[in-house]
């Protein structure tokens, strides 16, 4: 389950793939954004190292996004509910659900939006059934 489509880049041409060998061992990596230079953090600038040398290296790339997939029993225990639970929430679509087999896979970022909707949800029926904050 990823949100976007794979991207595949062609191998760089000789001479390329030389440039970017040269700024690599130069050690010259800076990131620029309309004409600012960013300091990437070290998991970011290690991804875009190991890219950068595949590339230098002559190889064609595929850069995919890597979704954070969870169990029926990692999504239960992180939304404090049960196993059998979480099925059902699957069944009827309210969370989406990839199949691994027979196994199903939830993406974290559906189970946390659907616990914040559930704690907003419990703090507007508290805040109706209170009199003092009427």
């Amino acid at each position: 389950m990823t949100r976007f489509a794979p991207r595949t880049a062609p191998a760089l041409s000789p001479e390329d793939a030389d440039d970017v060998r040269r700024a690599l061992a130069a050690g010259d990596v800076t990131v620029f954004a309309d004409g600012t230079a960013y300091r990437l953090p070290d998991p970011a600038r290690d991804a875009v190292l190991d890219l950068l040398a595949r590339l230098s290296r002559g190889e064609s790339v595929t850069v995919s996004s890597a979704e954070d997939i969870l169990t029926v029993a990692q999504a239960a225990e992180l939304a404090g509910i049960s196993h059998s639970y979480v099925r059902k929430l699957t069944d009827v679509g309210t969370w989406p659900v990839e199949y691994r087999g027979t196994h199903r896979r939830i993406r974290r970022e559906d189970v946390l939006a659907w616990v914040a909707t559930q704690k907003t949800a419990q703090q507007k029926r508290g805040e109706g059934s209170d009199p003092a904050t009427a």
